[in-house]
C-alpha cells in the first residue's frame, strides 16, 4: 500500500481532466490496507474511506473511538468480489481463449449458469 498516495494523486488528477467530483465519495479497502495513514491519505483527498477495521490479533477491542465502517457498503463489495472470484475458476472464461466476442460472452453465460446451479441446487 506504498501506492495508495501516488495513486490517489493519479486518480484526482483523471478525475479533474474528466470532469468528475470526488468530494464525498466512498473509497472501499480491505482490512489489510487499514492504518491511520491511509485513512488519513483518503481524507484529504476529499473522500471517505470505508475500512474495515484489522483487529490485528487483539483478544479485546482497540481503545478509543471506533473508526467509520459502512457494513452495507462492505457487504455489496464482497459480494461483487466473490463474484469474481466464482469467475475466475472457469479457465476459459478467465484467459479468453475465444476469439469472437459472441461467443466469449456465451461462454461467460454457460459460466454464470454452473455458477448459480452450484450455489442454488446444493443436494
Amino acid at each position: 500500500m506504498v501506492l495508495l498516495p501516488q495513486g490517489l494523486h493519479a486518480l484526482k488528477q483523471v478525475a479533474k481532466q474528466v470532469g468528475l467530483v470526488l468530494a464525498g465519495a466512498y473509497l472501499h479497502l480491505d482490512g489489510g490496507c487499514d492504518s491511520r495513514a491511509n485513512r488519513k491519505a483518503i481524507f484529504n483527498a476529499g473522500m471517505i474511506p470505508n475500512i474495515k477495521e484489522n483487529p490485528r490479533n487483539r483478544k479485546t477491542p482497540k481503545r478509543g473511538r471506533t473508526r467509520w465502517f459502512n457494513q452495507a457498503i462492505h457487504a455489496l463489495r464482497e459480494r461483487v468480489e466473490r463474484t469474481f472470484a466464482w469467475e475466475d475458476k472457469f479457465k476459459r472464461v478467465l484467459l479468453r481463449f475465444e476469439y469472437h466476442q459472441r461467443r466469449h460472452y456465451g461462454m461467460k453465460l454457460m459460466a454464470y449458469t454452473l455458477i448459480n446451479l452450484r450455489r442454488f441446487c446444493v443436494p
